[in-house]
């Protein structure tokens, strides 16, 4: 069993293209014995967002605290604290906080989505250069 405290766990900068003003902590994993999910908690500062992206399994999101914004593909939903959300795999999204306080929630992700690529998605009207 572990018991800790979030806030021991360390916070890491998101540094992926497209991210600004994210931090993640891993709070649960295969390293401390979790067998299928991992348990991580995104901290988003006002005016900061995740990276467009998608990728091949899904995730669950709980917003802990802040208002902010998720894109489905290119449509935006409200967020804040108590909401739940369903990114299913190879769904588009981002996560943006439109607040004056961090956006804070849990996210669920499967064990097997360790070492599993990421696409980041151009954002709306942009086309990638060739």
């Amino acid at each position: 069993m572990k018991v800790e405290h979030y806030e021991s766990i360390p916070a890491e900068a998101i540094e992926m293209e497209g991210a600004q003003g994210c931090q993640v902590r891993w709070l649960i994993g295969e390293k401390d014995g979790a067998p299928n999910f991992a348990m991580r908690q995104f901290e988003v500062a006002p005016g900061g967002f995740t990276p467009r992206h998608q990728h091949p399994y899904e995730h669950e999101v709980f917003v802990l605290e802040g208002e902010g914004e998720v894109w489905e593909g290119s449509k935006p939903h409200t967020l804040s604290q108590g909401d739940v959300i369903l990114v299913t795999p190879d769904e588009p999204h981002q996560f943006r906080n439109t607040g004056q306080q961090p956006l804070k929630f849990i996210c669920l992700v499967p064990n097997s989505a360790t070492g599993q690529a990421v696409k980041v998605v151009p954002e709306c009207g942009i086309e990638p250069q060739s």
